[in-house]
């Protein structure tokens, strides 16, 4: 029988990450499950076919990596999810009954942060007050719509870098964002490094940045810069 909804993870070396993601996926036997590696050089690969998942190969970039994993599922309804992020009990009932309302053109659930540190609780806070006042939820808040509506606004662009900004301002214009009470928990690693402050600051940069006008792929040689890293970056 064919799957309600597919789970699409773009992963790049999530070896540590996806294991702890797919187990929240099994309490639902009927997910498509599609993980799109974007050149995985660890046991990524091998971890997402051993626990059942379809898996489609390509270079790496978020947007690309999504637009590929739609391409191989057949559901109707989708879900984004990232590698380092668990998804609430009972989510494909609540993905559903939210799609199932005509106005909405998107869903997101609100975010926690995988961390008992207090600015991170704070961080999440602020996000989730973000995503419902603005109608502005990002990518580790897995984002889910239907597939009529992902074609309408031709998927995410082929950026370097805010894809999921720019993804939700297209379905914005097609009907409602709903933020949901339910929780989506995403692991603290992006913020290990820098500090919530230091890297908060970088974000809301390259958002500027982005709304001035600067180019995604100068924006990505920013931020890598800022982080300090040569190689592909958890932003979200």
């Amino acid at each position: 029988m064919r799957a309600a909804l597919a789970v699409i993870i773009p992963a790049l070396n999530e070896m540590e990450q996806l294991p702890a993601t797919l187990d929240a996926l099994s309490g639902e036997p009927s997910l498509e499950i599609v993980v799109a590696d974007g050149g995985s050089t660890d046991t990524t690969v091998a971890l997402a076919r051993s626990a059942g998942c379809r898996v489609v190969a390509g270079p790496p970039g978020r947007g690309r990596q999504l637009n590929a994993g739609v391409a191989a599922s057949t559901a109707e309804l989708l879900l984004f999810l990232h590698a380092d992020t668990r998804l609430p009990p009972g989510f494909a009932a609540i993905v559903e009954q939210t799609l199932a309302r005509r106005e909405v053109a998107l869903g997101a659930f609100s975010l926690a942060i995988d961390s008992y540190a207090r600015s991170h609780a704070l961080l999440a806070r602020l996000a989730n007050l973000r995503s419902r006042w603005l109608s502005l939820p990002y990518g580790d808040q897995a984002l889910f719509t239907t597939r009529m509506r992902f074609e309408q606004v031709g998927g995410f662009p082929e950026i370097e870098i805010m894809e999921d900004f720019v993804f939700v301002r297209r379905m914005r214009r097609t009907g409602r964002i709903v933020t949901l009470p339910e929780r989506a928990t995403t692991s603290a690693r992006r913020w290990h490094n820098l500090g919530v402050v230091q890297t908060t600051l970088i974000n809301q940069l390259i958002v500027c940045g982005y709304a001035a006008g600067v180019k995604p792929a100068r924006l990505d040689r920013w931020y890598r810069r800022l982080r300090g890293v040569a190689g592909p970056v958890d932003r979200q």
